[in-house]
């Protein structure tokens, strides 16, 4: 390598304009042919290679495409098919690919969970009765695909085997290592593989390096390296870290590949801390992700130079590689297409294909000196003219901010007391059924709002329509037998996007959508300035709701950190004051539901896990934050008024402590997709407040049996009170189709009454 280098970690996989998205959901309709979908993906997969090419991208990942998630992709590699799915060997056929995502009649889809501390979710590998073999060199496929038909002599890019082992489930601790090196022969061999082809450069992705690792898993990555070298010792690997920094610096940059690739962005300064103190071995290529690949704020590039003159003392140009800190999955494909965003806000933006300009841009100026670089001087003029706008100077919400100190931030009553008299309020049964908010968005919704957006529809017009949505889903839910009700959401687009359109402080794209799973694209808003209460946001549909019905209904709010962790936030200030705000805004709207009578107020943190940091030592900042921005918004309430939260499934036990310190009168937590295991969590910690475990999944279009649901909630009352325990799906019912939903719903009441019955009669 004769002088630094570009190179991009991953591409966005959706397409501009979502043409990956749709082209999967025609197939998965039956309304697109296997060839021509097929095709239709191989276009788009080759579009996004050329894209990177011209813009002057010189290592361009292959591989990093995929049909649903990397990770699933990897396991079919492996031909690791749970044994549900009746698999016989061989090549993993693309129907069985997509049933272990979604599952089918017959089988439950495989645990679906977060990536790392990021808004993504991969499909956890299930190794218990799975003997790994290579059915697919799928890193050669694409490596070959890119140079026959593009002329690019690509890089291909593969979860590394500690992280995959890490990611999956399956097996014991103890048998770490043993099922570790059942993989090694196997990326060996895909090694191999590629270098008989004459790969030169090879992105093995190892995130776990930058979590909390012990001496064991250290040693173990030499071994595992070691062996990787010796079976392909021509192909030059560069060792793949993001999202943050690597605690054991010297022995990470001394595994026997021939690269490192480090995070100088999400590292808090800690790899470049490191790069001083302890300098940079001479045999190796320094990868340095010098662009953030995580959110959508253009870079002060003079800054960025800064930060690498430091790191050119230790690492030469020519074992200088630059690239994004991550890959660029996480961010939307382009601003060029956002034509109504203020001029000002617009020209601070950088998304996918603006960041890869970022990475050639700076690595022309480190080649030839930022002088000849006319754009590093525009990126920091386009900065501060954003940071000196009224967007990022709202005088009442810093001033509320200054005195935080004044807000109470617990609740008037402990827990008990608030029971006893929310119980005497309500009148609730044993085990009350509740859903979590959302209920089917059909194509008439999505059709009905695209109207009235488009100025199609009179104001009148659609709020008329949402109330007949209403009306008929509060009629659908108390025939049912539903014991607490919901409006429904039909207003919302999003959980996230909703609120952050009546918010100040927010703006929106036009196509600025990111995968979250499979075929599921959000568009994450962006906070960019001062985040304020403009109007009540939820008021209208709720007490419609509530005047339809003598049931409670549910007011519905997205929670502070759930909104800060589904944005992309600014990146002036500390992401706690910008937490904040959102809670002090919302907290004028729980005030207001209150006063309207509505005495359920469910404020959901799906997203609270997911913001954890990736190192242990840094968790109790984070979660002390969360927790205190939680109950700003929630806690000025009275004692009659009860406090509901709901979150997605994560590692309960992990957190428990900051569950309880929430103090919601009652939680449900998204579990049935873990078949069980959240449980284990109770039986080792006491939890004495209000809570529901999801006891089907909904995110698989089948019905539940009602042995399925009586078995989840049996196992689940083993441990937990009966007398605090409510039963609901595990997750909003958004995505599902208005049959299956009564169906399933139909079931899980019908359980719930049973399990009564029987708890009663043995009282």
């Amino acid at each position: 390598m004769s002088s630094v280098k570009s190179s991009n970690l991953g591409y966005p996989r959706i397409g501009e304009k979502r043409e990956w998205k749709k082209a999967l959901e025609q197939f998965w309709a039956g309304k697109l042919e296997k060839g021509i979908f097929l095709q239709e993906i191989e276009a788009l997969r080759l579009a996004h290679l050329k894209k990177q090419r011209d813009a002057g991208i010189e290592l361009i990942p292959v591989g990093d495409f995929s049909l649903y998630d990397h990770v699933l992709d990897t396991a079919v590699m492996f031909g690791l098919v749970p044994k549900r799915f009746e698999y016989d060997g061989g090549l993993v056929s693309l129907e069985t690919y997509f049933d272990i995502a979604r599952g089918t009649k017959g089988a439950v889809a495989s645990t679906m969970t977060k990536w790392f501390n990021t808004n993504y979710h991969y499909i956890v590998p299930e190794l218990e009765e799975c003997t790994p073999s290579l059915v697919e060199n799928r890193p050669l496929q694409f490596y070959k695909e890119a140079k026959e038909k593009l002329n690019i002599e690509g890089k291909p890019v593969i979860l590394g085997p500690v992280t995959f082992v890490k990611l999956s489930k399956g097996y014991k601790k103890s048998e770490f290592k043993e099922v570790v090196e059942q993989f090694v022969p196997l990326y060996a061999t895909i090694l191999a593989e590629l270098q008989a082809e004459g790969v030169e450069w090879v992105q093995i992705d190892e995130p776990i390096l930058s979590t909390t690792l012990s001496k064991e898993d250290l040693a173990l990555y030499t071994e595992v390296y070691q062996t990787l070298k010796e079976a392909a010792p021509n192909v030059k690997v560069i060792l793949q870290t993001y999202f943050d920094s690597v605690d054991h610096y010297k022995e990470v940059v001394s595994l026997p590949v021939e690269g490192i690739g480090l995070d100088f962005v999400h590292d808090r300064g800690e790899n470049l801390t490191a790069l001083n103190k302890y300098g940079f071995p001479t045999d190796k290529v320094l990868a340095a992700g010098v662009i953030d690949g995580r959110n959508i704020w253009r870079e002060n590039l003079d800054e960025q130079l800064l930060t690498l003159s430091e790191i050119e003392e230790a690492v030469s140009k020519d074992r200088l590689i630059l690239q994004p800190s991550s890959s660029l999955l996480h961010v939307p494909v382009t601003v060029k297409n956002e034509e109504t965003i203020d001029p000002v806000l617009k020209n601070a933006l950088s998304f996918a294909d603006e960041k890869l300009k970022e990475i050639t841009l700076l690595t022309k100026a480190v080649q030839q000196g930022k002088e000849s670089i006319e754009e590093i001087n525009v990126s920091k003029q386009a900065i501060q003219a954003l940071n000196g706008s009224s967007f990022r100077n709202h005088q009442d919400v810093q001033k509320e901010l200054k005195q935080l100190h004044s807000y109470k931030a617990a609740r008037q009553a402990p827990f008990d007391v608030r029971q006893r008299v929310q119980q005497e309020a309500f009148q609730l049964p044993l085990l009350p059924t509740t859903t979590i908010g959302s209920f089917p968005q059909t194509k008439e919704v999505r059709k009905e709002r695209l109207k009235w957006r488009k100025g199609e529809l009179s104001d009148e017009a659609y709020e008329a329509y949402i109330n007949e949505e209403i009306k008929k889903w509060i009629e659908i839910q108390e025939d049912i037998g539903l014991d607490v009700l919901v409006h429904g959401e039909f207003e919302r687009t999003d959980m996230v996007e909703y609120f952050g359109e009546k918010l100040g402080g927010f703006q929106f794209t036009k196509f600025g959508w990111v995968q979250s799973y499979g075929s599921r694209c959000v568009k994450p808003p962006l906070i960019y300035g001062d985040v304020s209460y403009e109007q009540a946001m939820t008021i209208k549909e709720t007490v419609y709701a509530q005047s339809l019905t003598n049931k409670p209904v549910k007011g519905m709010l997205t929670g502070p950190i759930t909104i800060l962790n589904w944005s992309f936030v600014r990146d002036d200030i500390p992401r706690y004051d910008v937490a904040n705000q959102i809670a002090l805004a919302l907290r004028k709207e729980v005030e207001a539901l209150e006063s309207q009578g509505i005495s359920m107020i469910q404020v959901d943190e799906p997203a609270l896990r997911e913001g954890l940091p990736l190192k242990r030592e840094n968790w109790d900042s984070y979660l002390n934050a969360a927790v205190y921005a939680f109950k700003l918004a929630t806690v000025s309430v009275q004692n009659e008024t009860q406090i509901h939260t709901h979150m997605c499934y994560s590692e309960f036990e992990e957190i428990i402590d900051a569950i309880k310190a929430l103090d919601a009168d009652v939680i449900s937590i998204e579990t049935s997709k873990s078949h069980g295991e959240l449980i284990y969590a109770f039986e080792k910690h006491t939890y004495n407040q209000g809570i529901g475990l999801g006891v089907y999944d909904i995110h698989s279009p089948r019905v539940p049996k009602l042995e399925e649901l009586q078995r989840n909630i049996d196992r689940a009352l083993q441990v937990l009170d009966p007398a605090l325990f409510w039963i609901n799906p595990d997750c909003g019912l958004k995505t599902r189709g208005i049959s299956e939903t009564v169906e399933a719903l139909k079931v899980m009441v019908e359980s719930a009454k049973q399990t009564r019955q029987n708890l009663l009669q043995n009282v």
